[in-house]
């Protein structure tokens, strides 16, 4: 079973990630489930009517715009990495955080990294799924690299000097 991190804790995977190319058909009704964009998309009606817990994955050429009016349909919102030097979902999590007022989950998923744990949840993201080959236990040590944060972002809103005034 996998292990991620999740609100700076490491806890057993307990969603069901699925692949892009899966079938409506093939998804069980009463598993929490991660479904691709495009099968939400497709059959986002059939999918609110399971039983199991619902999320959503977007790939890093995905837009959360697509799915703006259907965020409180999910409890989880993975946004894949595929390459650790693929930023672009950085700014999906400050999206959903700040303009959307999205409370759930928001993933980071594919090719993460311990490097890019702090900037992450600075952003929005409060759940990590690590590269395989990566120790999650190891990893939470990311989020003591800093002790304090000059810049306002999705967890602190206001910058050092405001703070401090």
């Amino acid at each position: 079973m996998q292990r991620i991190i999740k609100n700076d804790q490491v806890i057993d995977e307990t969603w069901h990630l699925l692949a892009k190319d899966v079938t409506l058909d093939a998804i069980p009704n009463c598993d929490d489930v991660i479904v691709p964009l495009a099968l939400w998309v497709e059959h986002g009606h059939a999918l609110k009517a399971r039983d199991g817990g619902l999320g959503v994955w977007l790939e890093a050429g995905e837009e959360i715009e697509e799915i703006a009016d259907d965020l409180a349909h999910f409890q989880v919102i993975a946004l894949n990495f595929p390459a650790f030097t693929d930023g672009r979902h950085s700014s999906t999590a400050y999206l959903l955080r700040t303009r959307y007022g999205y409370k759930g989950e928001v993933r980071a998923i594919g090719d993460i990294l311990r490097d890019q744990l702090f900037a992450l949840r600075r952003v929005g993201f409060d759940a990590f799924a690590l590269r395989a080959d990566k120790d999650p236990v190891d990893a939470l040590k990311a989020f003591e690299d800093y002790s304090e944060v000059y810049q306002a972002s999705a967890d602190q809103p206001q910058p050092l000097f405001r703070r401090r005034a």
